[in-house]
């Protein structure tokens, strides 16, 4: 097929441990790593096809690229394409839903369960000769906590949000759930709605799976952390912008909440004097709930999907 392709930021999707071939297969594929903002339009080019996962399309980029016809976003949130520029267009839009929907909510719980278990915290103990040391049979270096019978309170009721539902229930814990949409709940009284400052005061664990939308945006700031118990954590696997860091670091280093818990930051890489890379008990991992090899196989797979819809005039997850 004589169809330009082009890849302008592969290496957060694959970084060479799977294949192109889902993607490639349709067209004359070109990948960048990444690509800076002065090379997005000439690395375009031509091309018909582009994908992007945080390379910035807006209209400056989608007036100056005529050939144009669609853009593949590889990941589910698409708020670095103008979608209204690219719709005046006549560009198709699409995004990979749901795709990795298992692994975020396994990582929200592996987060969760080192706040809650201080596993690598102990571990560090024992190696550095604390049980060689102790005088017992057993010693504990920081507090544990139990979480059946606690209430997690998870903002955002998608396809994640559902999921760390199920899970957090499997735990034996309550559940409240705060999102823009109300859907059907599961039977049972372990899970029902809340008005977000209800959920802030009853949770002992928040986890927050919602889009980066004006309303959510900055929503964990010192007033709402003020509604929280002392003994609260707070996960974040959504949008680092949902947080104010300022007022979450220094909630930390001052206990009015017991920890947190963060896989993502409002800037990406991390600025280096970004407030909670000093904050007290705090853990901080650079946005790889979503990374696992199987889960990306399965977004170049479903993006792969997406273009062969296009080509056949009948595009899906169109946005």
């Amino acid at each position: 097929m004589d169809m330009k392709i082009v890849v302008l930021d592969g290496c957060a999707a694959n970084s060479g441990d799977i294949s192109w071939d889902s993607i490639g297969k349709y067209g004359e594929l070109t990948v960048y790593d990444r690509t800076d903002r002065s090379e997005v339009v000439s690395r375009i080019g031509d091309a018909e096809i582009i994908t992007t996962n945080k390379t910035v399309i807006d209209r400056a980029v989608i007036e100056a690229c005529p050939n144009l016809r669609y853009i593949g976003v590889l990941a589910t949130g698409y708020n670095v394409v103008d979608v209204e520029a690219a719709h005046e267009h006549g560009i198709v839009v699409t995004n990979v839903p749901a795709y990795s929907t298992d692994a975020v909510a396994q990582f929200t719980f592996a987060l969760l369960l080192e706040l809650a278990n201080r596993v690598g915290a102990h571990d560090a103990s024992v190696k550095d000769g604390g049980w060689v040391r102790s005088k017992d049979f057993s010693y504990s270096v920081m507090p544990t906590m139990e979480l059946a019978g606690k209430t997690m309170g998870i903002i955002g009721y998608g396809s994640i949000g559902m999921k760390v539902a199920e899970i957090a229930h499997a735990f034996g814990m309550r559940v409240l759930v705060n999102s823009r949409t109300r859907k059907a709940l599961p039977d049972g009284d372990w899970i029902s709605w809340a008005e977000r400052d209800e959920l802030f005061a009853q949770s002992d664990v928040i986890s927050i799976h919602c889009p980066l939308f004006p309303e959510t945006e900055g929503m964990i700031d010192r007033s709402a952390i003020g509604r929280m118990k002392k003994t609260t954590f707070i996960i974040n696997t959504a949008r680092g912008g949902c947080i104010v860091e300022k007022d979450l670091a220094d909630a930390l280093n001052e206990e009015r909440i017991a920890g947190a818990a963060v896989d993502v930051i409002a800037q990406e890489p991390m600025a280096a004097d970004n407030p909670l890379l000093t904050a007290k008990n705090v853990i901080i991992t650079p946005h790889i709930a979503w990374a696992p090899k199987e889960v990306r196989e399965r977004l170049l797979n479903i993006a792969g999907g997406n273009i062969e819809a296009f080509l056949n005039g009948k595009p899906v997850n169109t946005v």
